[in-house]
Formats: structure tokens, C-alpha cells, sequence
């Protein structure tokens, strides 16, 4: 089973600031609440040590994730792989009247079981991370 879902956030920021985060590996992965560490390696690569609480995992497990596209200001995509799962997550940013749009899509394929439903069940807050630490990097205006 694949897990994919999409949001779209909106800011009354200029494109270039929300491309300043959302193209940041690091702030990328400090912003995912199951990301306990992560090592930047340049590149547009980086390991997270995620800690997913299902039962068939008993420690972090290590994503090496890489960039796979970047289109400079606009859109990130990258893919991450361990023996657990396999995400993709894309950015896309389009200016707006006043600001910008940032629409996100993950997809999670589980190789262990638990692992799709704990992402099924929490995909919408790790989401809301995104945007909260999105925002408080923006200011008030955002």
C-alpha cells in the first residue's frame, strides 16, 4: 500500500523567502517531528534518523535522502530510502497577488508492517509542523 497526500499552504511572503526554507534540507528535516537527527552531507544529500513508534521498530531507522530535481526558485523534489520505507517529497512554489502558494506532495511506500499506517495516521500533522516552522521562519507577515 502507498500513502500519498498533498497540501497547499498560503503566504503573504515574497516566493524567494519560502524557497529559502522549503530548499534548506536541514530545516526541511528539523521540521518533521519523527526526524530525531540528521546529518546534511552537501550535494542535496542528507541522512535522517527517524523514530516511527510502531512495534516491528525498536530504534531509529536511517534515510538516506537525496535531491532529485531542483528548479531554482521554484521547485524541490527529493526521494528517501532505508529498509523500512521509501518517501518522495516535491515542493513547488507559484507567486500569487501579494505573496506565494507552496503546494507539497509526499508519497510513502512501507516495506515493514506498520509503517504506511503510522504515515497515514500522522501525515496531517507532520504537515502542520512543515507550516508552523515555515511561518515562524517567515515572521509576522507570513
Amino acid at each position: 500500500m502507498t500513502v500519498r497526500v498533498s497540501r497547499t499552504f498560503e503566504f503573504d511572503a515574497p516566493a524567494t523567502d519560502v524557497w529559502a526554507f522549503i530548499s534548506d534540507a536541514e530545516k526541511r528535516a528539523g521540521a518533521i517531528s519523527v526526524v530525531d537527527t540528521f546529518e546534511v552531507h552537501g550535494d542535496g544529500r542528507a541522512t535522517w534518523h527517524v523514530a516511527l513508534p510502531i512495534p516491528m521498530i525498536r530504534s531509529t531507522i536511517s534515510v538516506e535522502t537525496e535531491e532529485v530535481e531542483r528548479d531554482e526558485p521554484s521547485r524541490v523534489k527529493f526521494v528517501g530510502k532505508s529498509k523500512a520505507f521509501r518517501v518522495t517529497g516535491e515542493h513547488t512554489i507559484t507567486e500569487t497577488d501579494g505573496g506565494c502558494r507552496l503546494a507539497n506532495e509526499f508519497v510513502v511506500d512501507g516495506r515493514l508492517p506498520g509503517v504506511e499506517s503510522f504515515f497515514e495516521r500522522n501525515f496531517d500533522a507532520e504537515l502542520d509542523n512543515l507550516e508552523d516552522a515555515l511561518r515562524a521562519s517567515l515572521g509576522p507577515r507570513a
